[in-house]
């Protein structure tokens, strides 16, 4: 828990716990940058944050990596991609599905089939 009292022209957090304040150092930058609503105007906005987020979760896995690397050379089904990463239909479903939501891969309907490819995005991370 912060109180937070004024010095200089800065509102300064002071913790509460501890009763230190900020090191002179910190304060002196944060003075230049702005104060506390110059650091916070450096922050992306909440949907950009968001959606960083959701594709950072999406690359958090080895196994969607492999799979993004697997449809960076062609688009494939998904009986080829169980048949190289070995797993199960239901968790194969569940990490293609995270991959589109974060709109790393596309998929498309061929007949009964459907064939799964890396989007522009996906393949600025599946770089080498």
């Amino acid at each position: 828990m912060t109180k937070r009292r004024s010095c200089c022209t800065l509102t300064i957090p002071v913790c509460v716990s501890s009763k230190t304040e900020i090191p002179a150092a910190i304060r002196e930058d944060l003075a230049r940058s702005g104060g506390f609503d110059g650091l916070a105007a450096r922050v992306p906005p909440e949907e950009t944050i968001r959606e960083r987020s959701r594709i950072h979760h999406a690359l958090s896995d080895p196994l969607r990596l492999t799979i993004l690397h697997l449809l960076k050379g062609q688009p494939l089904c998904v009986c080829v991609i169980k048949s190289v990463v070995r797993i199960a239909d239901s968790r194969l479903s569940y990490h293609l599905n995270i991959l589109k939501e974060s709109g790393l891969i596309a998929a498309e309907q061929q007949g009964n089939w459907n064939i799964y490819r890396i989007t522009d995005e996906g393949r600025r991370y599946a770089s080498d």
